[in-house]
């Protein structure tokens, strides 16, 4: 049976029937099949209440995600159940919907949901879809990448105090840089750190700016952090994964239930919440009270672009002090100023002797 949420949704109920409901959703009418489908086994929220978490958060959510093209994952039995990647809007979609066409790293293309209202996550959902991945670009502008990214990723034996010490040493040299960030729980294990960009940037620069950031903190705080993309290198540190801002990487969405059974959400909270942040409270129940309450932390963000050209010059420099840019995924080509695609240890085995 369904928990009762905290919150009084706006989405109305306009017809029931014993397998569907027909819901109103920005002026569209939207049929929820099997709304009582537990989605969320820990606290028993359904398929239904998940509508009414996003229309909940409708406001911060539109702010992060509209007309930005994004990857569906599929969980047709809910969260405890097998899933699926949707990287093309299916044929029988609803001819309102709004698509973009996506490139992935091998040049294949596709058809992906562009979030342009509410109906679209809603209707995202209806077809059992509990990961929204958008893209760090408005689908109206593909060549400007708008968002940095910094995913701490915490590595085997890193506990979650020391992920909260990375991301204020983040927050700390974006200040010393000029540069406003924002932070968010990742829904999982971890938090991202979030920088809204000027326009001119594309995703190569982007992830330049990145790998300057992982190398900046990892000198800094060589005992907590690292930007070595080998996982027999890290060691017992939080991993700023720079490789998340390669050219047509996805990051799970903001204000997003995660495709947990304890239904957590990829949260926004302020900067003085961190040290004290529990990741597993904030869920599809809890969170649009917290919002309510607090209102938006990340509400600023759009209204204040940042420029990343100091982070992007530390790249230069390095690469004219000798120094090669990080390895890249190995989905990949080949990238101009990348060492071999090859971990020190393998490097060393096949090393002649």
């Amino acid at each position: 049976m369904a928990t009762t949420a905290t919150f009084c949704p706006r989405v109305t109920v306009d017809s029931v029937a014993a397998d569907s409901v027909t819901v109103e959703v920005g002026g569209r009418e939207l049929k929820i099949s099997s709304p009582d489908k537990v989605f969320f086994k820990t606290n028993g929220e359904t398929k239904l209440d998940l509508v009414r978490y996003y229309e909940a958060v409708e406001g911060p959510i539109l702010a992060a995600l509209r007309g930005r093209p994004t990857l569906l994952q599929r969980f047709p039995d809910g969260a405890h159940g097998k899933s699926f990647f949707q990287k093309r809007v299916p044929d029988s979609a609803p001819d309102w919907l709004e698509t973009a066409v996506v490139s992935t790293p091998n040049g294949t293309t596709s058809n992906a949901l562009v979030v342009a209202d509410l109906a679209h996550l809603v209707w995202a959902v209806q077809i059992g879809c509990l990961g929204f991945h958008p893209w760090p670009y408005l689908a109206t502008d593909p060549e400007s990448t708008d968002e940095l990214r910094i995913d701490l990723d915490p590595s085997p034996g890193v506990t979650f105090d020391q992920v909260r010490e990375a991301a204020l040493e983040t927050r700390t040299l974006f200040e010393e840089l000029g540069i406003t960030s924002y932070v968010k729980t990742s829904g999982s294990k971890g938090l991202h750190v979030y920088v809204r960009l000027r326009p001119g940037w594309d995703s190569f620069d982007v992830r330049r700016a990145a790998v300057s950031v992982a190398r900046e903190l990892e000198k800094r705080r060589p005992d907590l952090i690292t930007g070595q993309w080998w996982k027999e290198e890290r060691g017992e540190r939080v991993f700023v994964d720079f490789n998340q801002n390669a050219p047509h990487k996805t990051v799970f969405g903001t204000w997003c239930v995660r495709p947990r059974v304890g239904g957590q959400v990829s949260c926004p909270i302020p900067w003085d919440e961190v040290p004290a942040v529990d990741l597993d409270a904030l869920t599809l129940s809890t969170v649009p009270t917290k919002l309510a309450a607090e209102g938006d932390p990340w509400s600023a963000m759009n209204d204040e672009p940042q420029s990343i050209e100091t982070l992007i010059e530390w790249w230069h420099r390095d690469l004219a002090d000798g120094i090669l840019d990080a390895p890249w995924p190995p989905v990949y080509p080949k990238q101009a100023y990348e060492p071999p695609r090859v971990s020190p240890s393998r490097a060393r085995k096949d090393d002649p002797e």
